[in-house]
């Protein structure tokens, strides 16, 4: 394998990285930065476009750097060798996994998306913390949930952060980036039942029946659900509250309705 070598933490194309790797907010850029092993592993095996692979040897086993380096390399991406202090200004907080990679965007849409006859999909809207949307992503991988929509997020749902709270999984969760008016619009098209998760609502999340062709809907930590979400034709549902606070963490709830839905139709099959 054809390598390069970075010695110095000043070089632009690191600046660069770390620029890349820090930005916040949402918005479609073209590149973004995995870091971790088990991230680029799963990224790889769900097909995404690694352009770079940093590497650093003292801190890669051999087995690792045989397998996922020439991974990355039969994917025609770059290899690029980096001393200890050129990847410690690289990786992701006290990481150490020893390789960092950039990779093209992954570009899906509603039209990609290929459901089962009976579709179970997620939908958050204004999502602002990247750790949450992590572990929404993992609840939803671990659920069988056949794809997410981000409404509106004000996050960047590809950011380091979310991908290494959902351990990967939002290479593998089909993940549409999507304005409320044409989430909306394309459920109702579909006849796939609204549930919104409400704290406020009448109705107890195990009382809906999520056997049915549904999109189970949450808001923002904030906010909660804007005025799109406000409609007959949208149930509100609501996890039971015993204690002082009025609501779980997003995540969470999210956790719950998925695997709640993932009850009643396994229930249904036995």
């Amino acid at each position: 394998m054809n390598t390069e070598l970075i010695t110095s933490v000043q070089n632009p194309r690191i600046k660069a990285l770390v620029k890349l790797r820090d930005r916040q907010g949402g918005g479609l850029r073209e590149e973004i930065v995995i870091d971790g092993r088990r991230e680029i592993g799963r990224a790889l095996d769900a097909g995404a476009a690694i352009r770079e692979a940093f590497f650093c040897r003292p801190l890669l086993s051999p087995e690792d750097e045989r397998l996922l380096l020439q991974r990355t390399a039969e994917r025609g991406a770059r290899l690029i060798e980096v001393t200890e202090p050129v990847f410690a200004k690289i990786a992701y907080g006290q990481r150490a996994e020893g390789v960092v990679a950039t990779a093209d965007r992954p570009r899906t849409c509603l039209a990609d998306l290929r459901l089962g006859e009976r579709p179970l999909i997620g939908v958050v809207e204004g999502v602002e913390k990247p750790g949450n949307l992590g572990a929404i992503l993992r609840s939803a991988d671990g659920a069988g949930i056949e794809a997410l929509l981000a409404v509106d997020p004000a996050t960047d749902v590809y950011g380091a952060n979310v991908i290494r709270a959902s351990l990967g999984t939002v290479f593998r969760v089909p993940l549409v980036e999507i304005p409320a008016a044409e989430a909306v619009s394309w459920l109702r098209e579909r006849g796939l039942r609204m549930v919104a998760a409400d704290p406020a609502a009448d109705r107890i999340y195990t009382d809906v029946d999520l056997t049915v062709p549904a999109a189970l809907v949450f808001g923002s930590e904030t906010a909660g659900l804007t005025s799109a979400w406000r409609r007959p034709e949208v149930i509100s549902a609501c996890v039971p509250m015993r204690g002082l606070a009025d609501s779980l963490n997003v995540s969470i709830t999210a956790a719950l309705f998925f695997y709640e839905a993932l009850r009643q139709r396994s229930a249904q099959k036995g």
